[in-house]
C-alpha cells in the first residue's frame, strides 16, 4: 500500500475535492493488512474509498464475469505484480479492456537492460522456482502488447543496488540478497556448488553489474510501460 498512498497523494491534489474509488486486488492477507495498516496511520484519506479484494487478477477477472459485471476505471496500475500471473497476455488484455476512455494502465517490471534480465535468462531454468513466479521483464512486454494491437509507451528508471555483501562468505545481508536475485530460498546454502560459483561470477560481470571503488553495484533499473485505452 505504500506506493498506492504515494499515488493517491498525487491524484488528490490534482483534483481536490473529487471522490476516489480504490479497489486493491491482493492474494495475501499479510499484505493486504499491511496495506490497511497504512491508511490507519495516513492522514488526507478524505474522500477515498478503500476496497480489498483477496484474491488474484485471475480469481477478480473469474468473478466479475461469473456475476455479469464490468466496473470502468480511470488508471489501472500492475507494479511488480506480472511475474506471478500465469497468463501474462490474457491478464494484460482483459485490465486493459477496464480502462475508461482517457485512463491509463501503468505496468512495472524490472528492465529489459537490467541485470536482472541477464542473470534470469540465463540462469533462471537453473532456479527452483515451484512455478510461483516467472521470470518476465519490460523487454518480453512490447512483443505482447503488439500482438494484442495495444499503443503504449516505455521509459527506464535507471537504479543500481549495492550487492557487495553477497561476496562475503556467511554474510546473512549477502545470503538474504542472493535469495533476492535468485528468487530461491537460501540459494548460498542449497544451491549445487557449480552453479553458485557461476552466478556469482555473472553477478560481477558487466552485463550484470558494474564495479566501482571496489564495490559491485547490481543494475536494477526498471522498466515502465504505459499504455493507452
Amino acid at each position: 500500500g505504500e506506493m498506492d498512498l504515494q499515488i493517491l497523494s498525487k491524484i488528490r491534489a490534482r483534483y481536490p475535492g473529487v471522490t476516489i474509488n480504490n479497489d486493491v486486488i491482493e492474494p495475501s492477507a499479510d499484505q493486504i493488512s499491511k496495506y490497511k495498516e497504512h491508511v490507519a496511520q495516513a492522514s488526507n484519506l478524505e474522500n477515498i474509498k478503500f476496497t480489498w479484494h483477496k484474491e488474484t487478477a485471475n480469481e477478480y477477472e473469474s468473478r466479475m464475469n461469473a456475476e455479469k459485471k464490468t466496473k470502468k476505471w480511470d488508471f489501472i496500475h500492475m507494479i511488480q505484480m506480472l511475474y506471478y500471473v500465469k497468463d501474462i497476455p490474457a491478464t494484460i488484455r482483459y485490465f486493459h479492456s477496464l480502462l475508461d476512455s482517457q485512463a491509463k494502465l501503468l505496468i512495472i517490471l524490472v528492465s529489459g537492460k537490467s541485470g536482472w534480465e541477464t542473470l534470469w535468462k540465463k540462469y533462471g531454468p537453473s532456479f527452483p522456482l515451484e512455478d510461483l513466479c516467472c521470470y518476465v521483464s519490460s523487454g518480453d512486454l512490447p512483443r505482447m502488447l503488439d500482438s494484442a494491437g495495444l499503443k503504449y509507451q516505455l521509459y527506464e528508471l535507471p537504479s543500481h543496488m549495492d550487492i557487495t555483501s553477497c561476496f562475503s562468505e556467511g554474510d546473512k545481508d549477502g545470503e538474504l540478497l542472493l535469495d533476492f536475485l535468485t528468487e530461491t530460498l537460501d540459494f548460498a546454502k542449497t544451491a549445487p556448488p557449480e552453479l553458485k560459483q557461476q552466478v556469482m561470477e555473472e553477478l560481477r560481470k558487466p552485463g550484470c553489474s558494474e564495479i566501482r571503488d571496489g564495490k559491485v553495484f547490481f543494475n536494477n533499473s526498471l522498466g515502465v510501460i504505459v499504455v493507452e485505452p
